[in-house]
């Protein structure tokens, strides 16, 4: 079972005091999340601040990654408010020199299938993030369907497990599936996740709460509190 450790996301320095930033502390973080059962991550690439496609602050990450965790797969975000104008996107990724296992394409954004056609050009795997049930609707009938490591069901922070549902209901079970939440969903979503035997997502990008609502002590300890619930 896919176990991904999500581990920065855009949340500020100061959303918690173990929020990993830099390229070794995302380094640091893959291999303690690693070490207790992660078997990806998926990460927000930072130059020097602020989130980042550019290929600098890639390859920064996937290295450091990489000669901390080696053997784990690295996963990169392409989020579209990296870079506005999918073409650009596209161009951003063709810049890359360092190339990361896998990224993640939100598929209700603009250029979607451009961005995922330029990944798979450059031999990266797609995950494909799957929000809302009209995004589930326009995969199914893309043509790269058959091209995709693995479809995200991602529900946002007040969404319910029926929503999970829908689009699964959408989707079928053709495709390896990683169903997440994040905030007030993200525990219950992981508890429905683990009961239908899909894969899993957890980290400081989805909530920094264990599931008794107490602080996380790290990236981690979340990990571990996922693979309690199994």
């Amino acid at each position: 079972m896919e176990i991904q450790a999500c581990i920065n996301g855009s949340r500020p320095r100061d959303a918690h005091p173990r929020l990993p930033r830099s390229a070794a502390e995302l380094g640091w973080d893959a291999r303690d999340c690693a070490e207790v059962g992660a078997t990806s991550v998926h990460v927000h690439p930072r130059e020097p601040r602020r989130e980042s496609m550019a290929a600098t602050a890639v390859a920064r990450t996937v290295n450091a990654i990489r000669a901390a965790s080696p053997g784990l797969p690295v996963g990169v975000t392409t989020g579209a408010w990296l870079v506005e104008n999918p073409r650009d996107r596209v161009r951003v990724i063709h810049e890359w020199d360092v190339l990361p296992d896998f990224a993640s394409v939100n598929w209700h954004e603009d250029g979607a299938a451009d961005v995922a056609a330029a990944l798979l050009d450059r031999g990266i795997g797609l995950e494909v993030g799957l929000w809302t049930l009209s995004a589930a609707r326009t995969w199914v009938s893309s043509e790269l369907q058959s091209e995709c490591l693995r479809v995200l069901v991602e529900l946002p922070s007040r969404a319910t497990v029926a929503l999970a549902d829908e689009i699964l209901d959408i989707v079928g079970d053709e495709y390896p599936l990683l169903v997440h939440g994040e905030e007030e969903s993200c525990w219950p979503v992981l508890r429905y996740a683990l009961a239908h035997g899909h894969g899993i997502r957890i980290g400081f990008e989805d909530t920094l709460e264990l599931p008794d609502g107490s602080e996380a002590p790290d990236n981690a300890g979340l990990v571990r509190a996922a693979l309690a619930l199994r």
